[in-house]
Parts: C-alpha cells; sequence; structure tokens
C-alpha cells in the first residue's frame, strides 16, 4: 500500500512528470483543431453564417489559412525563445491560442454580416499560437530528456495530440448529435471546448522550470543552478551544471541565422533540408487530408453520413491507441525504419482505397455490392491512420530536435513548423478541390506520394535514434567531407540503423540528459 502511494505522490509531484504532462498537454491542442474542422465543415448552420456552401472552395480556405498562422507564428515564437527563454515564449503562444479561439467562436454570433472575416482572422491567430507551440514544446522536451528516451517521450506527447483530436469530434459528433446540423451551438460549443487547453497550461506554466540549457547559453547561471536543483536536487546539480557550462563553451561561436541554414555551403544547411523534406514528405502522406475530411471519405466509400461520422469516431479511437506501439519501437527499431515501413504500408493502402473507391462509386452501373467495398475499405483507411501514426506522427517533429546544436535547435525546429504550416495549407486547401473532382483517384495520388516519401527517406534521412546530439551532429560533417547526402555512402553507412552497442563513458556537451533516469 505504501508503494502505491509512493508511486501516486511520484506521478503528481514529480517535475520530471510535470514537465512531461505539460508538454503533452500542449501538444493536443494541435490535435484537437483537426477533429474539431471536420464537423463543423459539415455543419448547416456554420455554413450558412459564413454564406458559403459544402462545396464551396471557401471551405477548404478557412481550414487551411490556420497553418499560414502556424509557420508565422512558428518563427515569431522560435525567436522569442532563443531571446526570451523557451517559458516566456510558450506563455505567449498560449494566451495567442486563447485569442483566436475566442474570435472563431464568437463569429457569426448574432449577426452575419462580418463573419468569415472574424472567423479568418480567429483562424489565423489561433494559428500563431499552435504553430509556436509545435515549434516550442518538442525542443522544450527535448532539452529536457536524454538521448534514449527522447523518441518515447515525444511518440507519448503526441499521442496527446491524437487524445486532443478523439476529444474535439467526440464533443463535435455528441452534439451534432443532440442538436442537429442546423443548430449554431452544434459547432460552436467544440469550439468554446478547446478554451480548457490554453486555460490550463497558462494556470500551470509557472510551476515548470526554463530549461537550464538556455539558461546557461544566456549567460544565466544562477538561474540554471536553481532550475537544475528544482529538477534533481541540491547534490546533482552542481555537476550537471559543470556539463553544461562546458557545452556551452564549445557551442559559443556557433552563431547560426536563417539565412545560413538555407546556405548550401554552410554546414547547417543538410540538417535544414532533412528537416524540410521530412514535413513536405509527412504532408505528401495525405493523413491531413484524411483527419480533417474523415467523414467525407468514409461516405466516398459508399457508406451514408451518420455511419461515415461514427466510423470516423472510431478510426481516431483507434489511431490512439496504435500510436502506443510508436512509443514502444520508436527508440528500439529507430526512426528511420518506422517511417520507410509506414510509407510502404501507407502506400498500398492508398492503392486499395483507389479500387475499393472506384468499385464503390460505380457499384450501380458495374452491378456489385457496395456494402463488402465499404467494409473493407473502413478496414484499409483504419490501418492507413494506424500506420501513419507509427511510423509518420512523431518521428517528423523529433528528428530536428536531434540533429541541431542548441544554438539553432529552435530554429530548426521553427522552419520544421514553417514547413508544416506551409504543406499542410497546400493539402487542406487542395483536397476539397481534388475531392470534388478526382474523387477516389486522389487516392492514387497519395499511394504515389507515399511511395516517394519512403524511398527518400530511405535513401536520405540518417538514424537519430540512440545517439547523443554531438554523434548526430557529427554525421553531417562526414557527410560533407564525403560529399554526399546518402546514408549509405556516409562512413560505411553506420547512420542506416540504430548503434549496434551503447556507447560507454562519461557524458559530456549536449549527450548529457536533463531528465535522466532516476
Amino acid at each position: 500500500m505504501s508503494g502505491a502511494v509512493g508511486w501516486l505522490k511520484e506521478m503528481f509531484t514529480s517535475k520530471k512528470n510535470e514537465i512531461v504532462l505539460f508538454s503533452s498537454t500542449a501538444i493536443a491542442l494541435y490535435g484537437y483543431d483537426q477533429g474539431m474542422m471536420s464537423l463543423i465543415n459539415t455543419n448547416y448552420d456554420y455554413l450558412d453564417t459564413m454564406g458559403i456552401s459544402e462545396e464551396d472552395p471557401l471551405v477548404g480556405i478557412i481550414v487551411s489559412v490556420y497553418y499560414l498562422g502556424c509557420a508565422v507564428g512558428a518563427v515569431l515564437a522560435s525567436w522569442l525563445a532563443d531571446r526570451n527563454g523557451r517559458k516566456p515564449s510558450i506563455f505567449a503562444c498560449l494566451a495567442t491560442t486563447a485569442l483566436g479561439n475566442l474570435l472563431m467562436f464568437i463569429s457569426g454570433l448574432g449577426y452575419r454580416q462580418g463573419a468569415m472575416p472574424i472567423m479568418f482572422v480567429g483562424r489565423i491567430v489561433m494559428g500563431l499560437g499552435v504553430g509556436g507551440i509545435d515549434s516550442v514544446i518538442p525542443v522544450y522536451s527535448s532539452e529536457l530528456n536524454e538521448e534514449g528516451g527522447r523518441g518515447k517521450a515525444m511518440a507519448q506527447e503526441f499521442q496527446s495530440n491524437i487524445f486532443g483530436l478523439n476529444m474535439a469530434f467526440a464533443i463535435n459528433l455528441g452534439v451534432t448529435q443532440a442538436l442537429g446540423k442546423d443548430n449554431q451551438w452544434a459547432w460552436r460549443i467544440p469550439i468554446l471546448a478547446m478554451q480548457i487547453y490554453p486555460v490550463l497550461l497558462l494556470s500551470f506554466i509557472y510551476r515548470l522550470p526554463e530549461t537550464p540549457r538556455w539558461l546557461i547559453y544566456n549567460g544565466k547561471e544562477d538561474g540554471a543552478h536553481e532550475s537544475l536543483k528544482d529538477i534533481f536536487g541540491e547534490d546533482e546539480a552542481k555537476e550537471r551544471l559543470d556539463t553544461l557550462k562546458k557545452a556551452t563553451e564549445e557551442e559559443s561561436s556557433q552563431q547560426v541565422s536563417y539565412t545560413d541554414m538555407f546556405r548550401p555551403s554552410h554546414i547547417q544547411f543538410h540538417p535544414t533540408m532533412i528537416t524540410v523534406m521530412g514535413q513536405v514528405n509527412q504532408a505528401l502522406t495525405g493523413y491531413g487530408a484524411i483527419s480533417v475530411y474523415g467523414p467525407q471519405i468514409f461516405e466516398l466509400l459508399g457508406l451514408p453520413v451518420d455511419l461515415s461520422e461514427f466510423l470516423t469516431m472510431g478510426n481516431y479511437v483507434s489511431y490512439f491507441f496504435l500510436m502506443t506501439f510508436a512509443w514502444l519501437l520508436v527508440d528500439r527499431v529507430g526512426r528511420r525504419l518506422l517511417m520507410v515501413v509506414g510509407a510502404l504500408v501507407l502506400s498500398v493502402s492508398f492503392l486499395f482505397l483507389t479500387l475499393f473507391g472506384g468499385l464503390a462509386m460505380n457499384a450501380d452501373r458495374l452491378d456489385i455490392p457496395v456494402r463488402p467495398l465499404s467494409i473493407t475499405g473502413s478496414v484499409v483507411l483504419f490501418i492507413a491512420t494506424g500506420a501513419f501514426g507509427i511510423g509518420w506522427l512523431s518521428e517528423i517533429w523529433l528528428i530536428p530536435t536531434e540533429i541541431f546544436p542548441s544554438s539553432t535547435r529552435a530554429q530548426g525546429a521553427a522552419v520544421s513548423v514553417v514547413i508544416w504550416g506551409l504543406a499542410n495549407f497546400a493539402v487542406t486547401l487542395l483536397t476539397p478541390i481534388l475531392f470534388n473532382n478526382l474523387a477516389y483517384w486522389l487516392f492514387f495520388i497519395f499511394a504515389a506520394s507515399n511511395a516517394f516519401a519512403g524511398i527518400w527517406t530511405w535513401a536520405y534521412s540518417p538514424e537519430t535514434g540512440g545517439r547523443s546530439f554531438e554523434q548526430n551532429q557529427s554525421f553531417f560533417e562526414d557527410a560533407k567531407e564525403h560529399n554526399t547526402w546518402r546514408v549509405d555512402k556516409v562512413n560505411n553507412g553506420e547512420f542506416r540503423g540504430m548503434p549496434k552497442s551503447e556507447k560507454g563513458g562519461d557524458e559530456d556537451g549536449e549527450s548529457a540528459p536533463l531528465l535522466g533516469s532516476n
């Protein structure tokens, strides 16, 4: 009994657990918006308030401008995180998210004229906040986790992202079923419920430490010592402080600008391109379209509207539980293998969806039953969703936090979010248009794009798991020396997989964990 009490006390009082819980809850904001907009897009009162039809391209534009806000927010939050600290940046992003969400809620409330501009502004402002969170939180988390557990921590945080998606869609589905698609509160309540996240996190952030790594890098040694004491206690804090000071001295001359990161001759150009292509390839998997337009995809497979909405909910629940395999596997088999296998499964799944979708839409002309095609196609869609979660959700956000030095890590994460925002802006903007014009042939495009993503990852993306920040940076130095980006050509293909054995000896520099094992 005393052991259980001790475990519960540790669970709710440990600073390490507080950091993980906070980071996970913040990441859930990203998923909540995807689940929230899925059914709002089909609410009759929402469409009438905005003055558009369900087939109007403006439906996709309203969804997609959020991602433009995310792209800008990532850069601003990165700048603030480097200038004033990770915590102040996170605070500003949460406040901005709450403001944007409130603007969305009041758009058209008691009036119609001008409703759409307010909704647009709300979407962009909320994007500024969520994009900043997606940029800074992975850096904050990574700087406070050891090399052997970074992947698991990030995957668990993104499982919370899927929890947010499930929460939003469940609230949306519940109020839609209870109030009907003609009721304005069926789309306003899910928007307002999102305020739970920023308000809760804003009330909790004061308990968290600033990352000692940022404090040391900015000459705030006393603050770093206090932060380390808060996490580890007095005895361990001094030793870790000395280690971080040594790492900072080694990096003091490594100031890098965004211009440097995109200059081909600079050492950070290679990791920047890995980051860019990772986000481009993630967008090309097509899951952004599935998460926002899930019900419409089930309808395309020949299912009625109500059943399509419940199956979308079931798909999201399955997605949440299958994500467990991501954090069980990512630090064991590595990021690269999960991404390649995930792309293969997704490519094959979309080929089958092309077939089943085509047969379902032409069932009457071909005189074949629709139900078997709908069932089989739905199972394939569930598999594709799980493959994305295991192979492509968290890994793309994790890798940029592992391949840049401290002086560039926040900028690298910002680049990742900017590309994610721009890529998803294009995908969510084009998806409803392509669905209306290509129907099931859109799945064939996603099959081809997933094949490309898998091939590119296998050829050019190094395995960063199980290695220190310094070891991962050495890959890019060696690649520059060998004059090749091919993973199998650098150091005899050492970075094709996880390290064969654990590195012994004392940890120093950036390999030193800040949230190490007890």
